[in-house]
């Protein structure tokens, strides 16, 4: 996902999803609030998998979209949007197939929209949603295109006129509920599209950048304006979400083991403790990373896929692109003492944090002597504790059995006045908060693991934790869900 302008975007998402069987276990642990309705959008490469595919979804979903309009996914959706016939025969098979209201989801990517979306209808569509993204369109950065898939759906305001266009088609030629989408961020737009013959509303885009509690108040404030007569919850948008890229060549790479390299590049980044940025590799993707080191930009990486072992690999000399950083600034409370416990390239989010602030401790985790880095710096800054899981350095065993000897060590008081900062990979993660929920209340403890943060900008959602709070836009560090202190 990229911005070309101030809340306008383009994409290649693509569908990803777990597949059919997978999705219908997640969605079957959700609780639908009474008076919500959970539309599932689904696709497939024909019609019998579409059934199939309905079939499976159906039990947990109260209405079922049919996304026949995605413009950059090779062979479905808007290859199958195209053909009036095909769109008639696909809402008619799905719609006998299950009891639960199906609403297809059109592109304005056609020349004949009003004949679809007529088909639409005679195959028994119980309403129809317009639109999906425009395009494919393109956009490039530093001379190469963002997206590795060269193109994308574009989305946004930049797109709302072509959606109220493809609204009104729409009502004149069906007498059917309409979801208008596509450049919504106001009330005037909600009304706009009304005017236009919706009368259900959808907003995407426009949420690029907010937490969850400004989503709950962009949405309070959306519901108060029409009420009235008020424009409001325009003030909530985020149009100074920066996703552009900042050049960056490489100075150094210097390995630590076989699969963990530090890079230093050429120039600082203006970056503050837990915040993170993302790297960017033309043609091949691009990752978020914690810096370890501001002035110069310095990271640790770790290899463990395609993008990694690419960059592990990066010669001196070498350009690679950075956007951000995004997060939340991490600033514990005045007076209180902070305990850090990293693995991996853990130590990367919290070492800014020792440097940045006073009485912080951090307890340094991992498998071997031969894979500890930037030690002396950390110890220069604060009190540092090393386990290793061979015992080569430190305490013999691993990080968190560490800490569960610091914690037995402390007096109540001292646990009290203690806050925590967890990163690593989940598993150590998971570990460490069980162990400090023993000790002190969940208020205290802060935690950052990678969920696959993919946009950076909390719009695609994969960074998800349990609760829904996304790691990307809420955290990096999230607050451990209010839970009652263990004991034993």
């Amino acid at each position: 996902m990229s911005q070309y302008a101030p809340g306008c975007y383009v994409n290649a998402v693509g569908l990803t999803n777990p597949g059919a069987q997978k999705s219908a276990e997640l969605l079957a642990t959700l609780q639908v609030p009474s008076g919500r309705f959970l539309l599932t959008s689904i696709f497939g490469g024909s019609v019998e998998e579409f059934v199939e595919v309905a079939k499976l979804l159906a039990d947990c979903s109260d209405g079922l979209e049919l996304n026949l309009s995605c413009p950059h996914a090779s062979g479905l959706g808007m290859a199958m949007g195209q053909d009036p016939v095909l769109v008639r025969e696909i809402t008619a098979a799905v719609k006998n197939a299950v009891s639960i209201p199906v609403i297809p989801k059109l592109s304005p990517n056609v020349p004949n929209l009003g004949e679809i979306a007529l088909a639409a209808a005679q195959g028994g569509a119980d309403a129809i949603c317009a639109i999906n993204t425009v395009g494919p369109g393109y956009h490039s950065s530093h001379a190469h295109p963002v997206l590795s898939n060269t193109y994308g759906g574009i989305s946004g305001k930049g797109i709302l006129p072509i959606g109220l266009k493809c609204v009104k088609e729409i009502a004149e030629v069906v007498d059917l509920p309409i979801i208008g989408c596509g450049g919504i961020s106001s009330a005037d737009d909600v009304r706009a599209y009304r005017d236009s013959g919706a009368s259900i509303f959808g907003v995407g885009s426009a949420l690029t950048g907010l937490t969850s509690e400004q989503m709950k108040g962009y949405f309070a404030a959306l519901g108060s304006d029409l009420s009235g007569d008020q424009n409001d919850a325009q003030s909530y948008i985020r149009y100074d979400v920066d996703m552009s890229f900042t050049p960056y060549n490489l100075v150094e790479n210097d390995p630590v083991s076989d699969d963990i390299s530090m890079l230093t590049f050429d120039m600082d980044i203006d970056i503050r403790a837990g915040e993170f940025v993302f790297l960017w590799i033309p043609g091949l993707g691009e990752k978020p990373f914690s810096v370890l080191s501001n002035d110069p930009m310095k990271l640790v990486v770790i290899n463990v896929g395609r993008f990694t072992s690419e960059l592990v690999k990066l010669e001196p000399g070498a350009t690679i692109y950075v956007r951000g950083p995004y997060g939340i600034p991490v600033k514990p409370p005045h007076g209180s003492r902070a305990i850090a416990v990293s693995g991996g390239t853990g130590l990367a989010a919290v070492y800014q944090i020792a440097r940045d602030y006073d009485k912080v401790e951090i307890l340094m985790g991992a498998r071997s002597k031969d894979r500890l880095y930037f030690q002396d710096e950390c110890e220069a800054c604060c009190e540092v504790s090393v386990a290793t899981d061979d015992g080569s350095e430190g305490y013999h065993g691993v990080v968190t059995e560490l800490l569960r000897e610091k914690l037995e060590a402390m007096t109540e008081d001292e646990r009290a006045a203690t806050v925590f900062y967890n990163c690593g990979p989940k598993a150590m993660v998971d570990v460490a908060v069980s162990v400090q929920l023993q000790f002190c209340s969940s208020q205290q403890i802060y935690s950052a693991i990678d969920y696959v943060t993919k946009c950076g900008v909390g719009i695609c959602g994969a960074c998800h934790a349990p609760d829904g709070r996304r790691l990307c836009v809420d955290g990096p560090f999230l607050q451990a869900p209010d839970t009652p202190r263990l004991t034993g």
